[in-house]
């Protein structure tokens, strides 16, 4: 995957957690935080001094994070606000109790659910088009007033090397056709890109403009390869004990791109070994059919129907 001309961490040497500046006086959201890329992010967070809000269905798992990170941190500011991303009604909910910070400046988009069977949820929803892409959707649009009052406020979009293999047909979001388990994920991975880019789109003709920056995490070993279905998923967890990265690692893209200055809306950040599976962090480009205007457009109205939820409502 080739490195884009904007901002080259590999360039100062390779870019590691240890290198983010402080954080104090920044709030993050991090979704899916109770393990994973989403537990290393917001643990990076927290102990560069950010406050760090964990946006997860399962509160219990939620809190224990919390008190383990407190307890790695002395004064750490972590705290647990629940949220189902498969449910409009939790994520309004979620939305709501969020929105009374006195700001958010970060909203990172990381839950994700990986290679699971066939479902569809209430929405009339693939599962994994649903969590992936839906939940964060409206967790976004919900979410953009209290990002507004950041002076620089920024929406990280995780998606997956997988996305150039995704193809969306927004006309059959069921899957009614034949299903199969990776080519649902990365039409969901695509969609998180695709949304990632429209989003950066909207917001440059915005006179406060909401950054929008994507990332992707390259090959990583994390607890979602585990949870695979059938022969796939045996296969994804003796593939991510042998060849993956650590999570460690798989966090840095979406760190580096939550917290490093001067990333323009659009950047894509991903790791800079070979084909983008391992490796320090870089801006990368950005697959053409990601980059798409129609599509964009088409998935953002979409995403409108089947959330009930509409960019400006909140």
């Amino acid at each position: 995957m080739p490195t884009d001309s904007g901002t080259n961490a590999g360039k100062q040497g390779g870019w590691t957690a240890d290198r983010m500046a402080a954080q104090e006086g920044r709030t993050f959201v991090v979704t899916g935080a109770t393990s994973g890329l989403g537990l290393v992010t917001a643990r990076e967070l927290a102990a560069h001094g950010g406050r760090v809000l964990l946006a997860v269905r399962d509160a219990a798992r939620g809190e224990a994070v919390a008190s383990t990170l407190r307890r790695a941190y002395p004064g750490a500011d972590v705290e647990v606000r629940r949220v189902d991303l498969l449910d409009v009604d939790s994520i309004r909910r979620a939305a709501a109790e969020i929105g009374e910070e006195e700001s958010v400046d970060v909203l990172v988009n990381n839950a994700g659910i990986s290679m699971v069977g066939h479902s569809v949820t209430a929405q009339g929803a693939e599962r994994h088009l649903a969590a992936n892409h839906l939940g964060h959707f409206a967790l976004t649009v919900l979410l953009e007033p209290v990002l507004r009052r950041s002076p620089a406020p920024r929406v990280v979009s995780v998606t997956s090397y997988l996305h150039e293999k995704g193809e969306l047909d927004l006309d059959d979001v069921a899957w009614s056709r034949k299903y199969t388990p990776i080519a649902a994920y990365s039409a969901s991975k695509l969609a998180n890109a695709v949304f990632g880019a429209e989003l950066a789109r909207r917001e440059r003709s915005s006179p406060s403009p909401i950054t929008s920056v994507l990332a992707h995490p390259g090959y990583s070993n994390t607890p979602m390869q585990s949870k695979g279905a059938g022969l796939m998923g045996i296969a994804m967890r003796v593939s991510g004990r042998l060849f993956a990265q650590s999570p460690e690692m798989g966090a840095l893209p979406q760190l580096f791109a939550a917290t490093e200055p001067g990333l323009a809306g659009g950047s894509y950040v991903g790791p800079d070994g070979r084909g983008g599976r391992s490796g320090h962090p870089v801006t990368v480009r950005l697959s053409a059919v990601a980059r798409d205007p129609e599509l964009g457009r088409r998935l953002w109205e979409r995403s409108q129907q089947l959330t009930g939820v509409r960019w400006g409502e909140a």
